[in-house]
């Protein structure tokens, strides 16, 4: 294109874990890859974050997969692939988000309980 600000996808490989790609959040086409050995350490390197927005989890064993979803706090895994269920409460841990949307638990911040116990009729009500 010849209009506009746009930035082609990238991918910075042999990231750390301590460099500025690696610690903030980045919204545009860019791709960090962090080397890991071993599922303790790329879940200690997925949760060394004070974002939990949204992640995934890539594996051939989806049984293997969820073990690893259940371990990476992010509000939202996808295990090989990422989509939105609208049925479904979406929100981040740590400093992502602004609480949860969607879902029954998205619509709790909006509403204000009130609990009303009805007496019997005043026809019913002895006098004295």
């Amino acid at each position: 294109m010849t209009r506009g600000w746009f930035v082609q996808p990238t991918v910075f490989a042999d990231v750390d874990n301590n460099q500025t790609i690696a610690r903030e959040e980045i919204f545009g086409p860019v791709l960090s890859i962090i080397p890991y050995n071993g599922d303790d350490d790329a879940v200690a390197i997925a949760n060394d974050s004070e974002y939990g927005l949204a992640g995934t989890v890539w594996t051939s064993d989806p049984h293997h997969g969820a073990a690893m979803a259940k371990r990476v706090q992010t509000g939202s895994i996808g295990i090989n692939h990422f989509r939105l269920d609208a049925a479904a409460p979406f929100g981040g841990f740590k400093a992502s988000g602004l609480g949860l949307e969607l879902g029954p638990e998205g619509l709790a911040s909006h509403l204000q309980l009130q609990s009303i116990f009805k007496g019997p009729p005043p026809e019913q009500v002895a006098t004295p």
